[in-house]
């Protein structure tokens, strides 16, 4: 994945996404690298696009106009990959990140990687699967807008430990991660275990599941042991676990 001092395209369909998202949108792609370029994508001269005006100069977002030249054919999403490519070919980036819900953008998203560099997805939830699969890792932006009404206490509630467990997609993929990060005594560092899943399933976020780290959400499922070990001189740590499921298996020299 990409550092802070990643260089980002952040490039918006407005019109499939929202201006309630844009605070924690701009706030998580900061996780991920600088946004060097802001642009969105829509018919400015039309009343749909309204909402976005105030948005936009508050974030400095560049608007791009782009006429709707035939009813029912969205030109939005043309004027966007196009100007994709050509940011792309100029090698000043690191990676992209393509805010929409259509997949419109799958091929394109499939094309910069294939470059190279990273892509960030992010949508709603109803985002088609191909989309979500073609970034490297794709945020649900019904998380961004619930952190932002955190306040009011309305973010997503933490699923209980059995609710966890009764997810098997869920205790499936964490405990194969798990494995396949492993040493020979059944351990995996809790980083490595994480970048296995991002390998995998792109959408995977522990916010889905009511949890701000991974950590909380493997705590949460009770299915694994929890190990902290010191690392270098022993000023910082690191978090290791172990699938329960270890514990049954007879020894091998049993």
């Amino acid at each position: 994945m990409a550092s802070a001092s990643t260089t980002l395209a952040v490039l918006i369909d407005a019109d499939n996404a929202q201006p309630a998202v844009v605070d924690g949108l701009l706030a998580e792609i900061a996780k991920y690298g600088t946004a060097s370029v802001k642009r969105i994508y829509g018919d400015w001269t039309g009343p749909q696009l309204k909402g976005w005006k105030e948005t936009l100069l508050t974030h400095a977002i560049q608007p791009i106009q782009q006429f709707r030249y035939t009813t029912g054919k969205n030109a939005t999403d043309s004027a966007l990959i196009i100007d994709a490519m050509d940011l792309l070919y100029t090698g000043r980036l690191g990676g992209f990140c393509i805010v929409s819900s259509d997949s419109d953008f799958t091929r394109l998203a499939a094309r910069i990687r294939e470059a190279g560099l990273v892509v960030y997805g992010f949508g709603e939830r109803k985002t088609p699967a191909p989309f979500v699969s073609a970034c490297d890792k794709f945020i649900y932006t019904e998380i961004l807008l619930a952190a932002k009404d955190d306040e009011d206490g309305s973010t997503l509630k933490p699923r209980t430990t059995a609710q966890l467990k009764q997810d098997r997609r869920l205790v499936a993929l964490l405990r194969n991660a798990a494995e396949a990060a492993s040493d020979d005594a059944g351990w995996a560092q809790l980083g490595t275990l994480g970048s296995t899943i991002a390998k995998q399933v792109p959408e995977f976020d522990a916010r889905n599941y009511g949890y701000r780290k991974l950590s909380e959400l493997v705590a949460a499922s009770g299915l694994f042991d929890i190990e902290k070990r010191k690392i270098g001189d022993g000023s910082t740590t690191s978090t290791y676990v172990r699938s329960h499921r270890r514990e049954s298996r007879p020894s091998s020299n049993a």
